[in-house]
């Protein structure tokens, strides 16, 4: 009997495969942590056939796990979004490493770009902005880089895809995508739905590379036979910001989540209309279902989770990310130090390419604690920031903010985040949402559920915290953030002011 849906959730740190029952309950998980290659600074990169290799195990395991292939109803996916594969089509071969969303190589194109005055129709059409995070300028660096690449790409020979793309060619040989994922390349117009011949001749980006375009919960064909013992049909593909959003149930205008994993990413739903913002914020498609779209305005933070692998593999002065809280709670305050983790330079609200990272405020007194602690209240400062510009675009301020991804499992964390926000903070009893939401695109496409109603009635809220921090230490905390942000800036940052 089929009555199991898996998600591959491939991330910027791991690949996993996991098993949900229809009552969305995890039934079997498997993960496989993904390296990370840094050729030089500020370059990020993936190896494509490890990822291959690592989603194919993983997937493997749990369905055998759950008792073979027979028991899938669909395969959902979920990606890091942005990151940059090209391909050969007949011998499925990368010609070049992943270039992955956080890659900053790209940013003196993007700024010349911006410069020449090209934004404006970026944003118009994408709803995005001139920034080396999105795929367009990296796919064009991998035509211009690899010997012969732009001439094998103008003859058919090349695929283009992010991270979706790949795996579902993978699995199942077809060379498609969904709109999400389609709407963060800088080559998509998200109003008309459509890739866009002015971005592409922008960006230099022939069309014979690129993939198809479905709906979120779509027929993506079936997988290989040999791979699980009998194909299994693919039928949900979302970005994994995307497929948070929707694994979190946040179906209605004016709802919220933020996804905390390396990054973190909050997306406010909109519903049927585009909200252009002012404060730099992204425009993004949430999802289209049946052929109608539902917006999204999006603020990206690049380095949350991240900035606590760097306490442990950067500093060493940990040895587990659960060690967190208890320094965290180990002292009455940080002693005035702010870490602006701008590893990879800052995202919403400045796209501050080249800003670089900085700990403020150290004085001789300043240790472990000081610093880990530092790194979970700029995780709430820049959540504040997001949400604010949103305000300042005329959104609906959200009554609570839904939240998933690893840092939420940290109490003090959480209480610190709803205590410079001002709203209520509220977690899911699954977290993986992005996966949850995977599973449910598949799961709608494949007739096992109805309705958005009933998806929203699988969540089980596991836990909120409320606001209790005094407003003046409140407002004093978040503006020795906003001095600390303002000594990183760059004065060539652009339109971000």
């Amino acid at each position: 009997m089929s009555d199991v849906l898996v998600a591959i959730d491939q991330g910027t740190t791991s690949s996993r495969a996991i098993a949900f029952g229809l009552d969305g309950r995890v039934r079997a998980a498997v993960q496989r942590e993904l390296p990370q290659g840094f050729p030089r600074p500020g370059w990020v990169e993936h190896d494509p056939e490890t990822i291959r290799d690592d989603v194919i195990a993983c997937a493997r395991e749990v369905v055998g796990q759950i008792g073979g292939a027979g028991s899938v109803v669909a395969i959902g996916i979920t990606n890091q979004r942005e990151t940059t594969v090209v391909w050969d089509r007949s011998t499925g071969a990368p010609i070049h490493p992943a270039i992955v969303w956080q890659d900053r190589r790209t940013a003196d194109r993007c700024r010349d770009l911006r410069e020449a005055g090209h934004e404006d129709l970026v944003r118009r059409r994408t709803g995005l902005l001139l920034d080396p995070y999105f795929s367009a300028t990296k796919l064009a660096w991998i035509l211009d880089e690899v010997g012969g690449a732009r001439a094998r790409a103008e003859a058919g020979e090349l695929a283009f895809g992010t991270i979706d793309s790949w795996v579902l060619w993978c699995l199942t040989g077809e060379h498609a995508t969904d709109v999400t994922n389609a709407s963060r390349t800088m080559l998509f117009d998200i109003e008309s739905g459509g890739w866009d011949d002015e971005l592409l001749g922008l960006f230099d980006v022939p069309r014979a590379l690129l993939p198809e375009v479905r709906d979120c919960a779509s027929d993506f064909g079936e997988t290989a036979p040999g791979l699980f013992g009998a194909p299994i049909p693919v039928r949900g593909i979302a970005g994994d910001q995307q497929a948070a959003t929707f694994g979190q149930a946040v179906f209605e205008p004016g709802m919220m989540k933020c996804t905390y994993g390396t990054g973190a990413f909050a997306l406010l739903n909109t519903g049927s209309r585009r909200v252009e913002s002012e404060n730099r914020l992204l425009t993004t498609i949430a999802w289209r279902l049946d052929g109608e779209t539902t917006y999204a305005l999006e603020g990206s933070i690049f380095v949350a989770g991240a900035a606590i692998q760097w306490l442990r593999d950067g500093l060493a002065i940990i040895e587990d990310a659960r060690e967190t809280e208890e320094l965290a709670r180990s002292i009455e305050d940080t002693g005035g130090v702010y870490l602006v983790p701008a590893f990879v330079g800052l995202g919403a609200p400045y796209w501050d390419a080249a800003a670089r990272g900085a700990l403020l405020g150290l004085t001789r007194d300043s240790g472990r604690a000081e610093l880990t602690r530092a790194a979970l209240e700029s995780v709430a400062y820049q959540t504040r920031q997001l949400l604010e510009a949103m305000e300042a675009d005329g959104a609906v301020r959200p009554t609570a903010l839904r939240v998933d991804g690893g840092l939420t499992a940290n109490g003090w964390a959480m209480q610190f985040l709803a205590d410079q926000l001002g709203i209520e903070v509220d977690r899911p009893a699954v977290s993986e949402t992005t996966a949850v939401g995977a599973a449910a695109l598949a799961g709608l496409a494949s007739g096992v559920y109805g309705s958005l109603d009933e998806i929203a009635a699988l969540r089980r809220p596991a836990g909120s915290w409320r606001p209790a921090m005094e407003e003046t230490r409140r407002a004093a905390l978040y503006e020795g953030w906003l001095e600390a942000v303002g000594r990183v800036l760059t004065p060539d940052r652009g339109a971000s002011g």
